[in-house]
């Protein structure tokens, strides 16, 4: 027999399912219902629900089983780990499906970068959805390690992980008709789009969607996303390790919400995965706020499902994928088994994967920069501020009275107005754009990084020119990665070889170096609980209100670089 009559065979009780899940209750996703019997698995599918007899058997006695989680949109390379490590360290928490834009490494190193997670997505155990990237760069206000168009994008179509093009952050290039933009929006007019759209409302967001983007990650209030689920958007609840937008966003999600709502991360790395969970946490957050647990479950399996037309998942029902996680209780959500398209997820499964060559090496070519590169030679003592919102990329645009002096504006540890720095690291041009931003508590020493969003060029944040200027050297030196320094000495440091983005060390090394990395920052007074990340997103030109590129500061609002001063 084939695989459908084997699977018709076992679903019919004819034959021993391949394996049968024991004495649990199925969480029914349809009717709210809790459902008893065997769970029948044939292959890679589920076969039934019933009495079944099966050639292997689990016993989930006290454990209640729901469909596979299905993260919707992230982007791998910012946990700080590989593809692989990404697999070992969330499909245990029951992450059997992951939807990623590897737009950072295409930032970085191109077309090579989406290859390289194609082909790591037939590699790994849970199933990684590769959209193409659409915005690189991000916009025209940056220097990037690459460009991608319209062209660029066809040739790398077509592979068996994916879905759609990823999330189109240049809307100002969307409502206004951009060509380059509107070439993209061509070549995948009638299928899946994700959209990126911070704060867009009334007509401009009527534009946006009519464009046919039909997701949306960025809504960071309640009434944002209630207009644009009113408009037909999905949106997907986004909880990372700097972008928190769970707690503002759940009393919109009821029961008769979630099928139009998802769950995300974005951007989370291992250290909050460790501590906290993955999609697990959001969904016992969502839980105890409030919201009914079918609610929380349809929008983390079936609603995504729905979303992003994939048909074969999102319960636990004949012919579909055996995606299936046996959990402690509904509102605990802990992880005891988890099955990723019929494999039980252990240590045996992950050492059986085939290995991927690493790309990207010695990416960082950047300039060697001096403690005088850092000074800021404006004369107007008015001075255009980054502001931190903490727990969200979006910012203020600040205006602080900086006198000059020496011919240079210093930063003012009193005021928490500290100097930041982007170096352009591609090796195009040598850039080098300085400004303020307030919100670090940053007063003495340094941090940097080179994950950057999504240039991902060297940012420097730092209370000593100095400091800054060791911090920034150090990278080149260890091919990227993040770095704290003071007193002329480095406090602790993370290399991430692979393209600046990624470690080639296991997840829990990478989480361990993140604690380090958090200390040595706390120890330069900084108060904010995840400062690298929230670095790294300063530099983002598509997230109000103002922010800062190799090009200088960004007025986000206006679409605009700011004239230095």
């Amino acid at each position: 027999m084939d695989d459908l009559e084997r699977r018709i065979a076992q679903a019919r009780g004819d034959m021993p399912a391949d394996l049968v899940l024991r004495g649990g209750q199925v969480f029914d996703l349809i009717t709210g219902e809790m459902l008893t019997g065997d769970v029948a698995i044939c292959g890679d599918r589920i076969a039934g629900i019933g009495a079944y007899d099966g050639a292997r058997v689990i016993d989930v006695a006290g454990l209640v089983l729901v469909p596979g989680f299905i993260d919707t949109h992230l982007h791998v390379e910012s946990s700080l780990v590989t593809p692989h490590e990404f697999d070992r360290c969330v499909t245990p928490r029951g992450v059997t499906t992951a939807i990623c834009d590897p737009h950072e490494i295409a930032n970085v190193i191109g077309l090579d970068g989406i290859r390289w997670f194609q082909t790591a997505s037939e590699q790994l155990l849970m199933d990684l959805r590769v959209q193409l990237s659409s915005c690189v760069p991000s916009t025209e206000m940056e220097t990037a390690g690459a460009r991608i168009g319209a062209d660029d994008l066809r040739a790398v179509m077509g592979h068996p992980s994916a879905i759609g093009l990823a999330e189109f952050m240049n809307y100002p290039g969307v409502i206004h008709r951009d060509p380059g933009a509107m070439a993209k929006l061509r070549l995948f007019a009638g299928g899946h789009i994700d959209g990126h759209c911070p704060q867009l409302s009334g007509r401009d967001l009527n534009a946006y969607i009519a464009a046919g983007i039909r997701t949306e990650h960025e809504a960071t209030t309640a009434a944002e996303a209630r207009e644009k689920l009113q408009k037909g958007m999905r949106v997907l609840i986004r909880e990372g390790s700097v972008s928190k937008d769970l707690h503002a966003l759940q009393p919109l999600l009821t029961v008769a919400t979630s099928p139009y709502m998802c769950l995300c991360t974005d951007d989370r790395n291992p250290l909050d995965i460790g501590e906290h969970g993955h999609l697990d946490y959001m969904i016992r957050t969502l839980i105890a706020l409030g919201t009914p647990p079918l609610a929380a479950y349809r929008a983390a399996s079936l609603s995504a499902a729905e979303a992003f037309g994939l048909k074969d998942r999102g319960l636990i029902a004949p012919g579909l994928r055996a995606d299936i996680v046996a959990l402690d209780s509904l509102a605990g959500c802990h992880a005891q088994l988890v099955l990723a398209g019929g494999r039980v997820v252990d240590a045996a499964a992950f050492a059986v994967r085939p290995t991927l060559t690493p790309i990207g090496r010695g990416s960082v070519r950047a300039p060697r920069v001096a403690a005088t590169d850092f000074r800021c030679s404006g004369n107007r003592s008015e001075t255009d501020v980054i502001g931190i919102l903490e727990g969200k990329i979006i910012t203020r645009h600040l205006r602080e009275e900086i006198t000059p002096e020496n011919g240079d504006k210093r930063p003012d540890p009193v005021r928490d107005l500290m100097r930041i720095a982007v170096i352009e690291r591609h090796g195009k041009n040598g850039n080098i754009a300085t400004g303020f931003v307030h919100g670090f508590g940053i007063t003495r020493g340094a941090i940097a990084g080179t994950v950057c969003h999504d240039h991902h060029n060297i940012a420097v944040v730092g209370a000593d020119y100095d400091d800054m200027a060791l911090a920034a050297n150090r990278l080149s030196d260890i091919e990227g990665g993040f770095v704290v320094a003071q007193g002329d000495r480095i406090l602790a440091e993370l290399p991430l070889p692979v393209a600046g983005l990624m470690s080639l060390e296991p997840f829990e090394t990478v989480r361990d170096r993140l604690e380090t990395l958090r200390a040595a920052a706390k120890s330069l007074g900084v108060t904010l609980e995840e400062p690298f990340l929230q670095l790294a997103f300063l530099a983002l030109p598509v997230i109000p209100a103002l922010k800062i590129t190799d090009r200088g500061m960004v007025d986000v609002e206006r679409f605009e670089i700011i004239a230095a001063g």
